[in-house]
């Protein structure tokens, strides 16, 4: 994986398919307009990093990440996780849950397994996520877990709130 900075999403997913040649490379996290992180084959995701700045990117930086997470290539863990939670009841949610790789909320039981199983392959769209957040009044974020990383994207984010 490897985060690019500073370049459009258009330009970044243009590198992706340039970069492949025949691998997968493809847009994994849309961080914030700033930021989109890439995810694939090792040897491509590097090509794009090396394209992207080429290309005029701020910055791309090679991730230290233990899988190629939110690509293609989670298939096998996405079957494996299907199978496992279709073996489950799902309740509806108590509350409205935000789905990170639609961006949307989700208030119904069937939709938020569909969520956790399309989110093994699918792009976490952080920024749209956060931007519905938003949009729905919310002003209050936790980060749980180690870093500060994800309270750093919400500042980022926080002028969404007064339209800017």
């Amino acid at each position: 994986m490897a985060a690019i900075l500073g370049m459009e999403y258009d330009k970044v997913a243009e590198v992706c398919k340039e970069s492949a040649h025949g691998e997968v490379c493809q847009a994994a996290n849309f961080n914030s307009p700033e930021q989109i992180v890439i995810s694939g084959n090792t040897a491509a995701v590097e090509r794009a990093a090396k394209l992207a700045d080429e290309r005029g990117a701020k910055r791309a930086k090679l991730l230290p990440v233990s899988a190629p997470f939110h690509c293609a290539l989670m298939q096998p863990a996405q079957e494996r996780l299907a199978g496992d939670l279709k073996s489950l009841r799902f309740q509806k949610p108590a509350v409205p849950v935000v789905c990170n790789v639609d961006a949307a909320m989700i208030d119904d039981a069937d939709r938020s397994r569909d969520a956790l199983i399309r989110q093994v392959t699918g792009s976490v769209k952080w920024d749209p996520s956060m931007r519905v957040l938003i949009e729905k009044g919310v002003t209050t974020f936790i980060e749980v877990g180690p870093g500060k990383v994800l309270c750093g994207l919400i500042a980022a984010n926080r002028p969404l709130e007064n339209g800017a």
